[in-house]
């Protein structure tokens, strides 16, 4: 489908159910046009936040373990994770489906045969993700604490689990709660540069949140249709934030950059004259930092423009930042 066969009684329907928290017990896909309208739309969206964090992935060189072959998206919707994953990493064969509406496995399960032929999809049964790559998105605000328990108990089995949330402070911080009774489990791949606490945990922390923000496609600014889609849903393109862990079970050799003094950048910097103060996380904790435009003028560039390192080394006077790992090459402003 295109733009031009959008169904706003569908999208504005769907939108309620997202924006109030409030989900039909029997579910909110009514027929394959919620998902196909979903899918095109909101759905894409979604897709823009697992392109940002399987771009980071591949920077950090990381891939599913040697031998996973088999992916199971938990709650898939329209399928857009698994469809973001298959196309990261051509090595996973088998697709296992999850979700609560028969509905959506089976749009999910047809989209996956249309874009990947070559890859065996099933109905995932059962509480054991052994051996599995388990993806997890924007599910948390709809389950109830049993179902809760449910999925963190499924999360021990996996091999690897990469697990995508909406950026708002309530789920975020959940899911940061979570991170804390997993990661005597797993390594912690992304996005901590390291096992320690989370620093955002810590006492006088309580109203920050570990979130980033995605890059749309250019296509986004450059073509009318999703200007034209965000002016009447009301949404800004831009603002795409999300909160995700990625976790591993232990691999035998530790994951650069880890602890050794990274630190992993969070949320968006605030931009003065002088300086750009910024939220820097590590072992050592959590803290806001100031990046002056007299002593790092490429990184206050950079920290204004959004294009700066994620993951960075600083040297610090106080909560001044007198020197950073990696060093930014001078632009033009």
């Amino acid at each position: 489908m295109n733009f031009d066969q959008l169904d706003w009684r569908i999208l504005d329907r769907l939108r309620t159910h997202f924006l109030s928290g409030r989900f039909p017990p029997g579910g909110y896909w009514l027929g394959t046009d919620d998902l196909a309208q979903y899918n095109q739309t909101f759905g894409e969206r979604i897709g823009w936040k697992w392109d940002a964090v399987l771009r980071e992935l591949a920077a950090l060189g990381w891939h599913p373990p040697q031998g996973v072959t088999r992916v199971i998206d938990w709650g898939c919707g329209s399928g857009v994770a698994g469809r973001r994953v298959l196309a990261a990493h051509r090595s996973l064969q088998t697709l296992a489906l999850l979700d609560s509406s028969h509905l959506a496995v089976e749009y999910s399960r047809k989209r996956c045969a249309t874009d990947f032929p070559g890859v065996t999809t099933e109905i995932f049964q059962g509480a054991d993700a052994t051996g599995g790559l388990l993806l997890i998105s924007h599910v948390w605000n709809e389950l109830d604490p049993a179902q809760r328990e449910s999925l963190l108990r499924l999360i021990l089995s996996a091999a690897a689990v990469i697990w995508v949330e909406p950026g708002t402070h309530l789920v975020a911080r959940e899911l940061q709660a979570a991170r804390e009774s997993l990661r005597q489990t797993f390594d912690v791949v992304a996005p901590c540069t390291h096992r320690a606490a989370c620093g955002l945990l810590a006492e006088g922390m309580e109203r920050h949140w570990c979130h980033h923000f995605a890059d749309p496609p250019p296509e986004a600014f450059t073509t009318g249709d999703w200007a034209r889609f965000a002016e009447r849903a009301g949404i800004d393109l831009r603002a795409l934030p999300y909160s995700y862990l990625v976790l591993e079970q232990p691999a035998p050799v530790p994951r650069q950059p880890t602890g050794d003094g990274w630190e992993r950048l969070i949320g968006r910097a605030r931009i003065h004259k002088p300086m750009a103060r910024v939220f820097s996380c590590g072992s050592e904790g959590a803290r806001e930092i100031e990046v002056t435009r007299r002593h790092l003028p490429e990184w206050y560039r950079a920290l204004k423009r959004e294009s700066a390192p994620t993951r960075v080394r600083w040297t610090y006077d106080g909560n001044r930042v007198t020197g950073a790992e990696p060093t930014i090459q001078p632009q033009q402003d």
